[in-house]
């Protein structure tokens, strides 16, 4: 943590996940006082969760960040897991789809393709589908307007088979939603941009890919080494981030309380009143500002009494559920190699399995190869398709090992395996979403000391979240007064 000479004033963060944990590190970092974090579940971390199975450490929630974005790994070097971040061992992935497993085609932007010799190569879309593609160069350019669906812009360039079987089942990997609701300039804000300018969708993915490789070999010439690798996990499971950031935290001075749902919150002259229960008894922390770092809903109702125009705005944001089905099994026992890092299922497909990350070969230390147990993992359930998720937990795993079977030819039986439901976990990024976001961050604005951030707002992705938690903090910092006198109630 910095040296900063600390200013007087109490922060309160409501919600002990990535968000809220990185942004009482912030605060800390900028010479807020006192900062008390409160979560309402026994454990901190949000959806990123790591554990074990057969004696193997595993992520039962995200697995992996997007590297090329400095914020969480450079959140993970400040809170000393530096040593720890490492690349995939392997990034080749596959799609399975019309009815065989398929490489991913290279070259493209979340899905939307810019090789179009790879993706003839890789089978994935039939002979009409291909045949399809080059009227992306001479239709009229495609109005978007101020937003639209990634589906319905890439569709009405490339065709409905392009959406269906590339960019629906990468985007679902992100946001486990449609492509033909999530809005472009939420989800790929460059495509967006490049089409507000220009024609054809293959070029400004073309153009896209140039400038990403361009900046990458810069930066890796200003440190005179590799480029960096586009994604990093960290040795054990991203899980360690957020509990290695909180202990950072307690060791600055923050204190932490989980098992402590925040019930009410209240402006008084003075700042604000924050009610939770401790222990079954209801108490009031008084605080010079709060973070709200947690789910759109609870945020929602947090801010009815103070707020109504921004809860009202929250309280309309959809969310995904999903279930993660991770197996351990005898490596002996697997009879044959295993393709690449994993692979996604268009939903189109109609399969119970979503994508499956084969994590033993994806990270080194997940079941290395000198060990007996080889770990995967599969995905079930996302927006507007979750009725698998009324499967018990016994269930998915008989689904998910079918789909195995026919997807990779795996017959073994697991030796343990374990579901673990994120119900509710990903908010949607329709058309406006972030028209949605400006009007919240319009009404929070009008109430000093009160900053918002999380999954909801600039992404749903680790970087994003610990860049809004940043953005949060600066925020209150900036309503602390030095002359003011601590808030009571601790």
């Amino acid at each position: 943590m910095s040296e900063t000479q600390p200013r007087a004033g109490h922060v309160v963060v409501v919600g002990g996940g990535v968000s809220g944990l990185s942004a009482a590190h912030f605060l800390l970092e900028g010479g807020a006082a006192r900062v008390t974090v409160l979560e309402s579940s026994g454990r901190l971390g949000g959806k990123l969760y790591a554990d074990e199975i057969a004696g193997v450490p595993v992520d039962l929630g995200a697995e992996s960040l997007l590297a090329r974005r400095p914020e969480a790994v450079d959140l993970a070097r400040a809170v000393g897991l530096g040593d720890d971040l490492e690349p995939p061992a392997t990034t080749t992935a596959g799609l399975w789809t019309r009815g065989r497993m398929r490489p991913m085609p290279k070259g493209g932007v979340m899905g939307v393709p810019g090789d179009i010799g790879s993706l003839a190569a890789s089978g994935v879309l039939s002979a009409a589908g291909l045949a399809r593609l080059p009227l992306d160069h001479v239709l009229p350019r495609t109005k978007v307007g101020d937003d639209v669906a990634v589906g319905t812009y890439v569709a009405a360039r490339l065709g409905h088979e392009v959406v269906d079987r590339l960019v629906d089942p990468l985007l679902g990997g992100v946001y486990a939603g449609n492509a033909y609701e999530i809005s472009l300039r939420a989800a790929i804000p460059q495509l967006y941009e490049s089409a507000r300018s220009g024609r054809s969708l293959i070029e400004a993915v073309r153009e896209t890919q140039r400038r990403a490789s361009a900046a990458a070999a810069a930066a890796a010439a200003d440190v005179k080494k590799e480029p960096a690798p586009v994604f990093a996990g960290i040795r054990g499971g991203v899980g360690r981030l957020p509990v290695a950031v909180a202990e950072a935290c307690r060791a600055a001075g923050a204190r932490i309380e989980t098992d402590a749902p925040v019930r009410q919150l209240r402006r008084t002259p003075d700042g604000w009143q924050v009610g939770w229960d401790h222990d079954g008894v209801r108490e009031v922390l008084d605080a010079d500002a709060v973070v709200l770092a947690v789910p759109a809903p609870a945020a929602a109702k947090l801010l009815g009494s103070e707020s109504p125009g921004a809860a009202a705005e929250l309280a309309a944001v959809e969310y995904a559920s999903v279930a993660l089905v991770t197996m351990a099994f005898r490596r002996r026992e697997i009879t044959h190699a295993l393709p690449g890092s994993g692979f996604l299922v268009p939903p189109v497909d109609g399969r119970t399995i979503k994508a499956s990350t084969f994590s033993s070969q994806k990270w080194h230390w997940s079941g290395a190869a000198d060990s007996d147990v080889y770990v995967l993992r599969t995905s079930v359930g996302r927006y507007g398709q979750e009725a698998d998720l009324a499967w018990d937990d016994t269930d998915l795993v008989r689904l998910s090992r079918e789909d195995l079977g026919e997807a990779v030819g795996l017959t073994a039986a697991p030796v343990a395996a374990r579901v673990t439901r994120w119900d509710g976990g990903l908010p949607q990024y329709p058309v406006g979403h972030l028209a949605r976001v400006a009007r919240v961050r319009e009404q929070v604005a009008k109430l000093p000391g009160l900053a918002v951030c999380g999954a909801v707002y600039e992404g749903v992705g680790v970087p994003a979240c610990v860049a809004s938690a940043r953005g949060a903090a600066g925020q209150v910092l900036g309503t602390l007064r030095p002359s003011a006198e601590p808030g009571a109630g601790q």
